[in-house]
């Protein structure tokens, strides 16, 4: 515009050459300061960096244009300085305007709809995102989220444990309020309306381009790089946040997607999501948009999906029934029914027709919302509209029929799916299958086993087997699970290893430990049947893991056979199989239990030696065991080299109050002053256990003592359990100590000195 105007100006009447020398000088300027700008893009995005940005840019182009403006007019040196000035406060106000209404402006603000992108082909209306939609409070973001980096600010050192930008995205569980069942049975049928705005004429064509991830992405540098810098976010730096702010603008859509995928939670995976968006010239593609909803759809975190979704209208990204159903089932996860199916409402609002996905996904909801009979009349309401329901909307609804154990139901379904025109799959016969194995319904399993090949073609295969082998296990019918292993391995099937544990696990749980040992490489032979089997895992290279032998182990030791169990710890070395602290554990219990201390103490050693980390199960393992037999000195001796290899800060209070608990005073109160060295919280209440002791014993006196300890070093005991010390001293004739027991409290302000009474 401004060139324009001096072209214009230049046709009509050219300069004079000492003003078109001046004029051309401005816009130099101007254009320096552009390209000043772009060259320190990578600069720390601080709030005095983004003025300096924006008086590089908007600034700097309306007030230079302000002022050769005025010299083109013929104005004095003070009118152009004048110009000047007005267009720096014009340019700075523009652009802080400009860039507030990214984030906060809504179509009333604008004037405008904020629509997709004609090219998209979508008629999205961003009205859906109304405060009644969504949470009023924030525009997509927390409150507190205005700063642009992880920490609160770049200016001085940044405290090490202040949370940064990054970690105030915490809250974003759902605030949303779940009416109570049946309260608005009637709102899952008002949102079915939805469906009559289906036109078949008019699909919605797939513009979403998909990613799926690979392995060797997830290992690509760059990948690896920002997710070990958001691994160390609790320890952060400016220098580390420059660093991933300078990742970002390298990753590539498929790096971001990897990264948001990557991540073990899923509520970090948000954080960075929303923290990207924030950052100086850095926009997601659409892809990552939905790539964070499907992650979200695996949690429970459906107030954070719907703040993305909100996100998305506000950036114009085309919202298809693919996002608004990844909103629904993290709903749905959440147990929120009624708001999973008020997402179809919503949809409604934006104008975004529905699609079998979304319509499936609706069914799936009502389902696991145990709305059985919502899910039927959805679904005729969906062939009424033209909506052809296929095999992932039957099965939905036979998980539906089983849930509520109406086999008869779910089979009748199965059966009139091919009239339907939609023939079953696996998943159809096998949602059945589930619930036949936990019945033990072993006839029907068959029966239905020979519906699958004689009416749908399905010939039972490895998944066949292995399915109805994990069934039947888990639900402890682990001779019957054998029996389709068998049939399996005479057909020809690789049965892999998790079956094999899956069965050995099964026999564990119903006590069967000698098939479950033989089934774990014994070589006793006590049942031939059972040894052939477990010859042909050693063929087969199905060698059961190190739970299967700690299942086996715990067992015996639960009969009290310690013989077997360290017999089985020693077939776990034959086998290359290197028990962890969980078997040496289990079998340390046992050996304490039965008072052979020597060889719990040799175990344990030998647990050290392996380079194996004790546990806090471990340490009260030993500590109870000994403390129960009064071998305090091996107790001792062995909880120095255990704390060697691992710390345990509660280490000796445990052994305190167990040692009171087996009512070894005397012991206890020798260990007292390695717990008053730290003189925590921690160290009180042991203290307290000590001092209760000696009162249920009738020894006052040596409860005063521990209470004079803990004053000594500035702990103070309970005033309430002082006060029972103090009467039991004066009933002994010891007033003198009952009296400076409560003195210390009226020393430190405690207590009134009148309350000094006895």
């Amino acid at each position: 515009m401004l060139l324009n105007m001096l072209r214009r100006r230049w046709l009509l009447s050219p300069p004079h050459p000492p003003l078109s020398v001046r004029v051309l000088s401005l816009l130099a300027t101007f254009l320096e300061r552009l390209v000043s700008a772009s060259a320190s893009s990578h600069q720390p995005c601080c709030v005095d960096y983004y003025i300096k940005e924006t008086c590089y840019n908007t600034e700097s182009l309306i007030s230079n244009g302000q002022r050769a403006i005025a010299f083109w007019a013929g104005q004095m040196e003070e009118a152009a300085i004048l110009a000047f000035e007005y267009g720096n406060n014009l340019g700075l106000a523009y652009q802080l305007t400009n860039d507030v209404l990214d984030f906060t402006g809504t179509p009333a603000i604008l004037s405008r709809n904020l629509t997709f992108n004609s090219s998209s082909g979508s008629n999205f209306d961003a009205r859906f995102v109304e405060k009644d939609d969504f949470d009023e409070s924030t525009d997509g973001y927390d409150k507190d989220s205005g700063d642009l980096s992880f920490f609160g600010s770049h200016h001085g050192d940044i405290k090490k444990n202040k949370k940064s930008k990054f970690d105030r995205f915490d809250k974003v569980e759902d605030s949303d309020e779940e009416l109570e069942d049946g309260e608005h049975d009637s709102d899952c049928d008002d949102n079915f309306t939805v469906l009559d705005s289906f036109d078949k004429n008019c699909l919605n064509k797939d513009d979403i381009r998909r990613v799926e991830v690979e392995e060797d992405e997830l290992r690509h540098p760059l990948v690896r790089e920002v997710c070990r810098l958001i691994e160390l976010r609790s320890a952060w730096s400016p220098k580390h946040e420059e660093e991933l702010r300078h990742l970002l603008r390298s990753l590539k859509s498929w790096q971001v997607c990897a990264v948001l995928r990557s991540q073990a939670d899923e509520r970090v995976a948000l954080k960075f999501f929303y923290w990207a968006d924030r950052q100086w010239r850095y926009r997601h593609d659409t892809i990552v948009y939905y790539v964070i909803l499907e992650v979200l759809s695996k949690t429970k975190l459906c107030q954070g999906a719907k703040r993305v979704l909100r996100l998305m209208a506000r950036r114009g990204i085309n919202c298809r029934p693919e996002a608004f159903s990844y909103v629904m089932v993290a709903y749905s996860r959440a147990g929120k029914l009624r708001n999973a199916m008020q997402i179809l409402t919503m949809m409604q609002k934006a104008g975004v027709k529905p699609d079998l996905l979304i319509c499936n996904t609706a069914v799936h909801v009502l389902v696991v919302g145990n709305k059985l009979e919502k899910a039927l009349r959805f679904v005729k309401r969906m062939q009424l509209v033209g909506i052809t329901p296929n095999v992932v909307t039957y099965n939905s609804l036979i998980k539906g029929y089983c849930d509520l154990q109406c086999i008869e139901d779910a089979m009748e379904l199965i059966t009139e799916m091919p009239f339907k025109g939609c023939s079953p799959d696996k998943v159809s016969y096998f949602t059945v299958m589930g619930f036949l194995c936990k019945e033990k319904r072993i006839k029907e399993v068959r029966d239905l086993m020979e519906k699958m090949v004689n009416d749908s073609n399905l010939l039972h295969d490895q998944v066949t087997y292995g399915t109805l082998i994990h069934m039947l296990s888990k639900h402890g019918h682990g001779d019957e699970a054998l029996e389709f292993l068998k049939e399996a391995e005479d057909k020809g099937f690789h049965v892999d290893k998790v079956a094999y544990s899956a069965i050995i696990h099964s026999f564990c749980k119903d006590g069967r430990i000698e098939e479950a040992k033989e089934l774990s490489l014994c070589q006793d032979g006590k049942i031939n049947e059972a040894k052939k089997f477990m010859e042909e895992c050693l063929n087969k290279g199905c060698a059961v893991n190190v739970v299967n032998f700690t299942t086996v182990i715990h067992g015996f030791c639960q009969k009290d056979d310690l013989d077997a169990a360290l017999s089985l710890l020693d077939d776990m070395y034959l086998s290359n199989k290197h028990p962890d602290v969980v078997t040496y554990t289990t079998i340390i219990d046992a050996l304490g239990k039965k008072g052979r201390i020597e060889e719990a103490t040799e175990l344990s050693n030998r647990m050290l030696q392996k380079g194996l980390v004790p546990t806090a199960v471990t340490y009260r393992t030993i500590i109870h065991r000994y403390c129960q037999m009064g071998r305090v000195e091996d107790l001792l001796g062995l909880l120095e080299k255990m704390l060697l290899r691992q710390k345990c800060r509660t280490a000796y209070n445990q052994v305190i109050e167990k040692l009171c608990s087996f009512g070894n005073l005397e012991e206890a109160d020798k260990l007292l002053s390695k717990v008053l060295r730290t003189a925590s919280k921690v160290d009180a209440s042991t203290c307290h256990v000590l001092m209760e002791s000696y009162l249920r014993k009738g020894i006052p006196l040596s409860a005063y003592k521990v209470a004079c300890r803990m004053f000594n070093r500035s702990l103070i005991p309970d005033l309430k359990l002082c006060e029972k010390v103090s009467k039991r001293l004066v009933f002994e004739g010891k007033s003198e100590e009952a009296d400076n027991l409560m003195l210390r409290f009226v020393e430190r302000g405690k207590i009134q000195p009148q309350n000094q009474e006895h």
